[in-house]
């Protein structure tokens, strides 16, 4: 029986070690990745000057909705900057801005306008609008994910499926 209840004491022990270790790899790379999000944003405001400048360029726009708080936001936000080939995609077809979504300022009114179901889907999601500012796609990341990290071409793939 000691036997036993030693055995259980050192597996516990390796897992909340194992755990531990891995919340704590999270945070480190939290505090390392660029904070694209700024709650003070007047969102609208920067949205409808995205508008603007999209019907200029014939471009769509990307709301990518989260917060600085969210992990997988920041991940994302620093896969699109630093793969070339998403980096140029992008550039070439769309505007982006970071749709803040954090207890400082929830941004409710513009939730509501452009994606009111977003709340089911976790963060970060994706609101492309057309450059009239019509939504023409809500795209949930857990798809594009790979990994600890987001598949190249699972994101080139939904860009390109923006109509």
């Amino acid at each position: 029986m000691k036997k036993y209840l030693l055995a259980l004491l050192i597996a516990g022990s390796a897992f909340t070690s194992v755990h531990v270790n891995a919340q704590s790899s999270v945070a480190t790379e939290k505090k390392t990745l660029e904070k694209p999000y700024n709650p003070s944003d007047n969102a609208q405001q920067k949205i409808d000057a995205l508008i603007k400048k999209a019907k200029k360029e014939k471009k769509h726009i990307i709301l990518q909705a989260g917060g600085n708080w969210c992990g997988w936001c920041l991940l994302f936000n620093d896969f699109i900057k630093t793969n070339a080939n998403v980096k140029k995609n992008l550039d070439k077809n769309f505007l982006y801005y970071h749709l803040n979504f954090s207890k400082e300022n929830k941004n409710e009114a513009v939730f509501k306008k452009y994606a009111p179901n977003g709340d089911k889907l976790g963060y970060p999601f994706f609101i492309v609008l057309n450059s009239s500012g019509k939504v023409v796609k809500i795209q949930e990341s857990g798809s594009l994910e790979q990994g600890k990290g987001y598949n190249e071409e699972k994101v080139l793939d939904f860009l390109k499926n923006v109509k």
